[in-house]
């Protein structure tokens, strides 16, 4: 009777310690992203804007490509040259897979963003990178609200010296053009770039 109740007694342990090895392996499985992982989420899953090229867009234009989007305009002064400053390192870092990368611009400000203005911004960072605009104020309105993006128009001291105010953040679409990461303003050129080759691997 006792070794039979020593015998029950260890392999219950091992099953325990097996479940803990299991659960081990699957968290390790999951990827670490320096990102916010988003995936699964249920907004900001598409989008059907014009390019800087009078070419009409949405996500599936780009599969087999890294999306990166964040919204913005031409005469912001830090946060969006910053963040396309920061696309261009990353694609730097991303050495032979910096072509799988997509920086996309949606502009909050299509009263002043004309195609051939945002043509121009583009090209100074780097002319692969696409601008995006929304035919009118009410669908630029409606994608902000599912992308959960805040916009203002800061009125100046003159009709055309208005600036805008807006969120700072970068959505981030797997090759497969599925939602997975949020990148915070700020988090860096290298944080990004390994969270882009997690993404080109897969994972």
């Amino acid at each position: 009777m006792q070794a039979a109740a020593m015998f029950r007694s260890i392999a219950a342990g091992l099953l325990t310690v097996v479940a803990l090895l299991l659960g081990a392996c699957s968290e390790s499985a999951k990827p670490s992203f320096s990102s916010i992982d988003v995936t699964g989420a249920d907004y900001a899953r598409d989008f059907a804007l014009t390019d800087h090229n009078g070419q009409a867009r949405t996500l599936k234009d780009f599969q087999g490509k890294v999306v990166v989007i964040f919204f913005g305009f031409t005469q912001c002064p830090d946060v969006c040259p910053t963040s396309l400053n920061e696309l261009v390192e990353v694609r730097k870092l991303l050495g032979p897979d910096g072509d799988k990368l997509q920086g996309l611009f949606i502009t909050v400000d299509p009263e002043r963003d004309t195609p051939e203005i945002m043509r121009a911004y583009m090209a100074s960072f780097d002319p692969g990178f696409l601008a995006l605009y929304a035919a009118d104020a009410g669908k630029l309105a409606a994608l902000a609200k599912d992308y959960k993006v805040y916009y203002k128009k800061v009125e100046g001291k003159t009709p055309t010296s208005y600036t805008m105010d807006h969120s700072a953040g970068m959505y981030v679409y797997d090759t497969q053009g599925r939602l997975r990461l949020y990148s915070r303003y700020g988090t860096g050129a290298a944080a990004l770039a390994a969270d882009i080759q997690l993404l080109l691997k897969g994972q």
